[in-house]
């Protein structure tokens, strides 16, 4: 007698944190009981209370501080002691006060990235939601940006106005200039910090709102792009193979967090794809292989150890892949809790962002180059950016002791953007970005936002070849797409936060540059500031293993112009199999 149950089939409880098997509100409510309520406490602690209260007592401090300065040195008599006490003063307010002022600073942005911006966002995208459903069927893409557009302008005038009002029932209790002596108690003090705090990150809300609603109102709005560029006699072509979201598992027959089991099982969907590249590349030699994020389905070891496998089957195509870390690589995810938290001084952040440099290191790190930010230049290799912290590397591995590496922020920060440079001056660059921001709750591991220093980065690029394209992989989507959605859901909590400022900063690169990304599981090309932007979809998510599924080969073009061109791509289809790629019996 077999078995009652197929194990290879798995079971309910692959289902366990599966967005595609399970609703919102089923999930919200394993949440509930599954989440640590210690955790939750320590981490709003760490990331909320602690950088608000920070923020609110940093005007008390610096008021305090100046007023303390200006009795001593107007003072009638200033003898001995009151010239050391000064002295002190000063000491106090040059060393603490620049501590204090980047404490106050990196607390302002934290408040901003985890409340102010995704507030803005979700009121800008619930907005667009609503309108689109009153649109006809037959609306024009004009038609679509322009609500998109007015969206935008309402969403700002709504998320000022609520800020206006919070400033305005916050403001009796704020101190914001004040010396200790008026707070007598340490009940007075919370309160003026805390009311200082909600003032200020209100005001800047408030403001902020009117910008972005501005910008995003009068900048150009995403389009399906109407027509793939004809080839032309004496263009410079590069193919690239487009992969996204291959979600690695650790186990033969193991199933993906998101989808569950309305998914493939195993790796055998990304093992029939490297197949096809392999004879695609033997007919015409493909540039790069491309894979935008989400190489494995939750960071572990175990999905590393399996990705590296499919490629050592394949060494030929190996050394022109490229990857880029996604939120499943980096972030929390489980697939039996998604109620999965990780305390914010935890070393399971770092341990997921270590495997993925280390895999990066191993595939890229001889061609791909880190900028050297002080020089204003391209720096070393990442592979010798690396190297001299590989001992240290191995070691937090082992024992993931903060000690033991410190710098490691550092250094993560410092890879990114990675830069291919373009073999020729007026060539095709390629630019590898990191677009994921750190999470600590599994249900929100899929934010994501491009920093000021990759931006700065990629300006340097700009301005080194002023004669280059570039391709620009991302994992997060920068804008969302202009095409109706079933849910809410799928409209925020995926993008860039700060999706519309980044592709404003690339507008000078019009014409010159192509952005690639995964992490939606969906096929869409289109335009957006003159941009020309590629979603890729994933090759083994959003269907069984009966189904098939695909991914694409894109060919650019430079031509005398020196513009980048997008031609008709090639659509590789993965067919599934009738058994559910099992051998029965």
């Amino acid at each position: 007698m077999g078995p009652i149950i197929d194990p290879r089939r798995g079971d309910v409880e692959d289902n366990a944190s599966s967005t595609r098997q399970r609703s919102m509100l089923s999930l919200a409510g394993s949440m509930l009981v599954e989440i640590s309520l210690l955790k939750l406490a320590l981490a709003w602690l760490v990331l909320l209370v602690v950088p608000g209260l920070l923020l609110g007592f940093a005007p008390i401090a610096a008021t305090a501080w100046f007023r303390a300065l200006t009795d001593r040195v107007f003072s009638p008599t200033i003898g001995f002691w009151s010239v050391l006490i000064l002295a002190a003063i000063v000491a106090i307010g040059w060393y603490g006060g620049r501590q204090l002022i980047r404490l106050a600073e990196s607390s302002f942005w934290s408040l901003t990235s985890i409340v102010v911006e995704p507030g803005y966002g979700a009121c800008r995208e619930g907005l667009r939601h609503v309108a689109e459903r009153f649109l006809p069927a037959t609306a024009t893409a004009g038609q679509r940006s322009a609500l998109r557009s007015a969206a935008a302008a309402v969403a700002g005038l709504v998320i000022c106005t609520i800020a206006i009002l919070v400033a305005i029932a916050a403001w009796p209790g704020t101190r914001l200039y004040s010396d200790l002596g008026e707070i007598r108690s340490l009940d007075r003090l919370a309160v003026a910090t805390l009311a200082n705090s909600i003032t200020l990150v209100a005001a800047y809300l408030a403001a902020g709102a009117l910008v972005w609603a501005a910008t995003d109102t009068t900048m150009d709005q995403p389009r399906d792009l109407d027509a793939f560029d004809e080839p032309r006699d004496g263009d410079r072509r590069w193919r690239i193979a487009h992969l996204s979201d291959i979600h690695v598992v650790g186990e033969r027959f193991g199933f993906r967090i998101e989808s569950g089991r309305s998914g493939p099982r195993g790796n055998d969907r990304l093992k029939q794809a490297f197949a096809r590249l392999q004879s695609i590349d033997e007919d015409l030699r493909l540039d790069a292989i491309l894979i935008s994020g989400d190489i494995t389905d939750a960071g572990r070891s175990a999905e590393w150890a399996e990705f590296f496998e499919v490629l050592a089957a394949h060494p030929s195509l190996a050394d022109r892949v490229l990857i880029i870390p996604g939120n499943h690589d980096l972030n929390i995810v489980d697939r039996a809790n998604p109620a999965r938290m990780d305390l914010p001084m935890s070393p399971n952040i770092k341990l997921r962002q270590l495997r993925a440099l280390s895999a990066m290191a191993a595939l890229q790190g001889d061609r791909a180059r880190v900028v050297d930010r002080p020089a204003s230049s391209l720096g070393p290799t990442l592979a010798e950016a690396v190297e001299p912290h590989a001992a240290a590397l191995r070691r937090f591995a082992d024992v993931a002791k903060p000690r033991l590496f410190r710098r490691f922020d550092e250094l993560w920060a410092s890879v990114f953007p990675m830069v291919l440079p373009p073999r020729e001056e007026d060539g095709l660059g390629i630019i590898l970005l990191n677009s994921n921001t750190d999470t600590h709750f599994s249900f929100t591991n899929a934010l994501g936002v491009i920093s000021a220093e990759e931006v700065k980065g990629i300006d340097l690029m700009r301005r080194s070849y002023p004669d280059a394209c570039w391709l620009i992989a991302l994992h997060h989507h920068a804008v969302e797409y202009p095409r109706p959605v079933k849910t809410f859901s799928e409209r925020i909590g995926t993008a860039l936060i700060n999706g519309n400022w980044f592709i404003r900063r690339l507008k000078p690169l019009a014409g010159h540059a192509l952005l690639m990304h995964g992490h939606r599981h969906v096929d869409w090309i289109g335009r957006c500031e003159g941009l020309l932007i590629v979603s890729a979809p994933s090759p083994v998510m959003e269907a069984t293993d009966d189904q098939s599924t695909c991914f694409y080969v894109h060919t650019l073009a430079i031509g005398s112009d020196r513009r980048l061109r997008l031609l008709a791509p090639e659509r590789i289809v993965l067919g599934g199999s009738p058994s559910g790629g099992r051998k029965e019996g």
